[in-house]
């Protein structure tokens, strides 16, 4: 079984925003998360737990996310080989 390559780009960079958005407001609140929002934002230059930080982190997330499902869905795609 192969990956429909644009679909599961599109998946994963929507969860991964919405992870990151989620965290990100949950945060501003309650400080929840704030050790691994940390070590992202020492990935995502110009990010932090802020209203800010909320639209970056939309934007970093989809990006990422779907970039990295690209990869990884067309590595997978690579060594499955052709349908039988």
């Amino acid at each position: 079984m192969r990956f429909n390559l644009k679909a599961l780009s599109l998946s994963c960079g929507i969860l991964w925003a919405l992870v990151l958005f989620i965290l990100t407001l949950i945060s501003l609140g309650t400080c929840y998360a704030d050790s691994f929002l940390g070590v992202v934002a020492s990935v995502y230059p110009g990010y932090s737990v802020s209203s800010l930080g909320l639209i970056l982190g939309l934007i970093y997330g989809f990006v990422d996310g779907a970039i990295g499902a690209l990869i990884f869905g067309a590595v997978y795609n690579r060594f499955v080989g052709k349908p039988a």
